[in-house]
């Protein structure tokens, strides 16, 4: 009798799921009595670490002929409604068909997407963002667009509202990216009195010497109230004339976890076992953005990026695949972490540590570590061999890993 994993999401977690459990089936050498099924738009993984740079349109990997080679079934559609009772998802094909889909485990990676609260006037209707492809490919062509305006304040000023990781990733290559302007002024707007505070305060002189060098201006402790077309409005009263609002603020898992019985954390993630499972719910596992899970086995939860993702998606899909073959299940466990934060021309900084987060390099060798992530690890190999070679869910050790790019680069 076959057994059926079914994985909604083609994001990172969504790949790494279906090649860690496709590399266990194929090892029990039980192929045959296994169906795979990835349920997402399209076969493409979506570099969205990299929605900040420029040329968005070519920041896709297209996944078609790794699935066929490692026997993994794509169905293009979006999964409208999980039962978890009946072991089913209702989908709905790119095509407009609406189908049942059964399971024997799932695993939900269909990521998260920014929040635009309904409370700032003008938001919805004025705002940019990066959170996606097309809205990042709708972003650049309005900036390339910007000198079609008349000169003025309003079309030579980008606002980037939200001073975390992307929004500071943002602001740092604007410059670049509206050199076409004759005196663009690039400002970034956080609620907070500190910048990137989720990035603790080591790194945070290194971001600020780059912003300054970048000619960045940062406006702190006072958040977007409103936005228009040729402005927006500060909790501090300040109005700034821009054309240009980026939202960065915030994101929330996916609204398919709120269909799964269980406990939710803020960010409306899942709480997970040490497994991935969600107890609740039979035969359900959650990873990547949609899941809540103690990264260090004590008090750091996994980080919504992809660095965890990628081995949250390895660890669901090789347990869910365990658990169907009557194998042993594996934890989930990272319990290093390095962030590295791209600062534009300027160069990069990594931080490492949960609490501490003390800077181990900066600049350009930072940078080139930056780049090496952002162009060659994050993306699965093309090779079927190599990629489920890749997939074996071993524990990754963040800090042996940066020392190893770090002489790869260097």
């Amino acid at each position: 009798m076959s057994n059926k994993i079914v994985i909604i999401g083609a994001g990172f977690a969504g790949v790494w799921s279906a090649l860690s459990a496709r590399r266990l089936i194929n090892q029990a050498n039980k192929a045959s009595e296994f169906e795979i099924q990835i349920i997402a738009p399209e076969p493409v993984l979506v570099m969205r670490p990299r929605l900040y740079e420029s040329n968005a349109s070519s920041l896709v990997h297209n996944l078609e002929a790794l699935f066929q080679a490692a026997d993994i079934k794509f169905t293009p559609g979006t999964a409208r409604t999980i039962h978890p009772s009946e072991k089913s998802i209702s989908v709905e094909t790119t095509s407009g068909v609406s189908t049942l889909i059964p399971y024997d485990r799932l695993i939900l990676a269909a990521g998260s997407s920014v929040i635009r609260p309904a409370s700032i006037p003008g938001l919805e209707q004025h705002a940019f963002d990066i959170d996606s492809l097309p809205s990042a490919i709708k972003l650049e062509a309005h900036l390339e667009g910007l000198t079609s305006l008349p000169a003025s304040p309003s079309r030579d000023t980008i606002v980037v509202c939200g001073a975390g990781f992307t929004g500071i990733e943002l602001a740092a290559e604007l410059p670049k990216r509206v050199q076409q302007l004759t005196n663009p002024r690039i400002i970034l707007v956080g609620n907070a009195p500190d910048l990137a505070p989720d990035l603790g305060a080591g790194p945070r002189p290194t971001i600020t010497a780059a912003l300054n060098a970048l000619g960045v201006e940062c406006k702190l402790g006072a958040g977007i109230t409103a936005v228009d077309a040729d402005s927006v409005t500060l909790s501090s009263g300040e109005r700034i004339q821009t054309n240009t609002a980026v939202w960065t603020a915030g994101v929330r898992a996916t609204p398919l976890t709120q269909q799964i019985p269980g406990p939710r954390d803020a960010f409306s993630r899942l709480h997970v076992d040490p497994y991935l499972r969600v107890p609740s719910a039979d035969g359900i596992y959650a990873s990547g953005d949609a899941a809540a899970a103690l990264a260090d086995g004590k008090t750091n939860y996994a980080f919504m990026s992809c660095q965890h993702a990628l081995q949250l998606g390895r660890v669901a899909g090789y347990n869910a695949a365990a658990e169907l073959l009557g194998q042993r299940v594996m934890e989930y466990s990272q319990p290093t972490y390095n962030c590295c934060l791209d600062l534009g021309p300027w160069g990069a900084v990594v931080s490492g540590g949960w609490d501490e987060k003390r800077v181990k390099v900066e600049g350009d060798l930072a940078k080139r570590v930056k780049t090496y992530i952002n162009q060659e690890l994050i993306y699965p190999p093309g090779d079927v061999v190599e990629a489920l070679g890749s997939a074996a869910p071993f524990e990754i050790d963040s800090d042996g890993l940066f020392e190893h790019l770090v002489k790869v680069v260097g």
